[in-house]
């Protein structure tokens, strides 16, 4: 057979396996391929593909998509819903076709989320050389545009020649389902290669199964981390995605029931409670809420649990003011586990480590004077959001109230999607979660045009879920014009096959979000709004709005399209329309909602801090202000947490 041929069938046969609270299961590793076809993959993985179709559609479903970028968005978040257990396969031809996936490579990497990824090669022969789109470097003849992936990838390989096929598929997916290590695989396949037929070891194309890994924590790191949050007055979780990822929910609900020790969550931990739970705190950091803030403020003992500790999550190290402020770190990953220089790393699985914790700290309560600034923290953040969500602008609606119209519309075990711009922090901090599933906003890279592809992604593993007698949820988009003007290709995909996504489109003629960033650091909205050109200033910034209409965009492209027109029955409307769309029928394609919104109306504040430097010398007066307000801030900054 040839090497295409191979990769295929053996991917057909690799399975995740895992078991979590005595529940064994078993999955295809990768369900399917996404393909873009050029001269690089056409006669090789793409005629693969066509020859198992017709054999079997089963072995090797193929996924059409329309940008290379976003078939990596879309396996993300296929990986993220469905925890890490599957992923698919995205394959490429040479040249654009593969550099194409650069950005998803790193947005998977950072992530943690498995994706892998096959990008074609020029010529291993160097037959046809230099073959179209082939970039030639003088200094070194055999680096080709993959040698990008290198730095992006969590594992990378070429396969130069046939027999190379066995060690690379092997090491590659082994890196694929470890949770310590996983991110974008990338296995380069010069063309002709693919097409090359070679003999294939039958013990190759048997049946893998691969076990998640779920490492248990040592018994004197559980000891140790015990003593400290016993001796803590004031401590506090923070917890991230990896209690998602490593189904510690309920273990953590134990765990603040049974010591009072209250949860603030990341962007990517957002539903290990929900929301309204006695010791949620909800967001942290600079995108969270102030009940999470003014509780961090004064810990003196921040217990973190499967957390990056990416900047907005420690405030850029303003978050934590106690002076003997210590850190439980638990994390699979030791590079997460050891951040901020902490004294008690704990490298285990996140849910391992809360069972043997909970058995440690029977007899430990928090004192009565936290619980009661809890619930006071809770209520004055609850009544704050209530305020935000009821205030009625006209004719053009806040974001705020726009989300709350969402969320109001939506059932508990549906799925909001965001990655960049202002909605991110403003979803984080205001979302009312109250499903563990009911929340993927990409924060870790904050990709502008991952939200349509990922929410496609995600509703392709919400489908599957279903399909097996799961939960049916709905996926809904929420994306500012920017990032829809950056990557709307998939809904011609979301049409071809019919999958009700559910967008709803915010239109602001602008970058909303870097708008208000520049106006806080001095640069008064520069080139962040959508307007004509003014010749004679060269500037972006006073001319008309654009007239471009994306509700007519997204119909032309074959999707269903509800326009809500400004006024005073926005938000009765933009409610009604998602739940018209909810109930759609499941196989009628996407649907878009066009809504406009006032750019200019803020979110509640997080009442923290975020570090964009601020220019030291400036000839603007704003300039100079915002650097006054930065040095201040600057001096709270702690230079090392631990």
């Amino acid at each position: 057979m040839t090497v295409a041929q191979a990769v295929v069938e053996y991917l057909s046969k690799q399975y995740t396996v895992d078991s979590v609270g005595g529940v064994e299961y078993r999955e295809r590793l990768i369900p399917g391929t996404f393909g873009i076809f050029g001269h690089g993959n056409v006669a090789g993985v793409g005629q693969a593909l066509k020859q198992y179709q017709q054999l079997d559609p089963a072995i090797m479903p193929y996924y059409q998509g329309r940008n290379e970028q976003a078939q990596v968005h879309q396996a993300v978040g296929y990986a993220r819903h469905t925890r890490r257990r599957q992923t698919f396969a995205v394959s490429t031809s040479i040249g654009p076709g593969s550099s194409n996936l650069l950005t998803g490579a790193a947005l998977a990497t950072t992530n943690r989320l498995p994706v892998l990824l096959l990008p074609s090669d020029t010529f291993a022969t160097r037959a046809a050389d230099p073959v179209l789109q082939q970039l030639e470097q003088p200094y070194a003849y055999d680096l080709t545009v993959n040698d990008a992936f290198r730095p992006l990838s969590k594992f990378f390989d070429r396969v130069t020649r046939p027999e190379q096929l066995f060690s690379a598929f092997h090491h590659g997916l082994r890196v694929l389902t470890d949770p310590a290590e996983t991110g974008a695989v990338t296995i380069s396949l010069p063309q002709d290669v693919q097409a090359e037929a070679f003999d294939v070891p039958a013990e190759f194309l048997a049946e893998r199964e691969w076990r998640i890994r779920r490492p248990d924590a040592d018994d004197d790191d559980i000891a140790r981390a015990a003593a400290a949050i016993r001796a803590a007055k004031r401590p506090l979780i923070i917890a991230g995605g990896g209690v998602l990822y490593a189904y510690a929910n309920d273990e953590l609900a134990k765990l603040v029931e049974l010591t009072g020790i209250p949860v603030g969550n990341t962007q990517a931990g957002v539903g290990v409670l929900p929301w309204d739970h006695t010791f949620s705190l909800g967001a942290i950091g600079s995108t969270g809420t102030t009940a999470a803030n003014a509780i961090a403020a004064e810990a003196d003992l921040i217990i973190g649990i499967g957390t990056r500790y990416e900047d907005f999550t420690t405030a850029s190290r303003t978050a934590f003011q106690n002076p003997d402020v210590r850190f439980v770190n638990i994390n699979v990953a030791p590079i997460d586990a050891y951040k901020h220089g902490t004294t008690l790393p704990i490298v285990a699985d996140a849910r391992r480590a809360l069972v043997k914790l909970n058995a440690a700290l029977g007899g430990y309560r928090v004192g009565a004077d936290l619980e009661q600034k809890i619930e006071a923290e809770k209520k004055r953040w609850d009544a704050t959001v209530d305020a935000a969500f009821d205030t009625r602008y006209t004719p053009l609606p806040a974001q705020n109230e726009i989300i709350g119209a969402t969320s109001r519309a939506m059932d508990a075990q549906d799925v909001v999607i965001c990655a960049a711009g202002s909605l991110p922090g403003d979803l984080h901090k205001m979302w009312r979660v109250r499903d563990p599933f009911g929340y993927h906003v990409e924060y870790a890279y904050s990709c502008m045009g991952y939200e349509i592809p990922g929410g496609l992604g995600v509703k392709r593993a919400a489908l599957a879920e279903a399909a097996k007698g799961g939960t049916r949820r709905d996926v809904v988009v929420m994306v500012g014009d920017g990032s829809y003007l950056m990557m709307h290709t998939e809904l011609v995909t979301a049409v071809a096959e019919r999958i009700k996504l559910i967008v709803v489109l915010i239109q602001n003629h602008g970058y909303a979000s870097i708008g208000s960033l520049s106006e806080m650091l001095g640069s008064q909205r520069f080139g962040t709004q959508y307007r004509a050109l003014d010749e004679e200033q060269h500037s972006f910034d006073e001319g008309e709005t654009l007239p471009v209409d994306l509700a007519l965009n997204a119909e032309s492209l074959g999707v269903k399209v509800i326009r809500i027109e400004p006024g005073e029955k926005v938000i009765a409307e933009l409610e009604q329309a998602i739940r018209d769309a909810k109930a759609a029928p499941e196989r009628g394609g996407p649907i878009l909602i066009h809504v406009e919104s006032d750019p200019l109306l803020d979110a509640p504040s997080s009442e923290s801090w975020w570090d964009v430097p601020v220019s030291q010398v400036s000839e603007l007066d704003s300039t100079k202000a915002a650097y006054q307000t930065y040095t201040d801030h600057k001096a709270r900054q702690r230079k090392l947490l631990g």
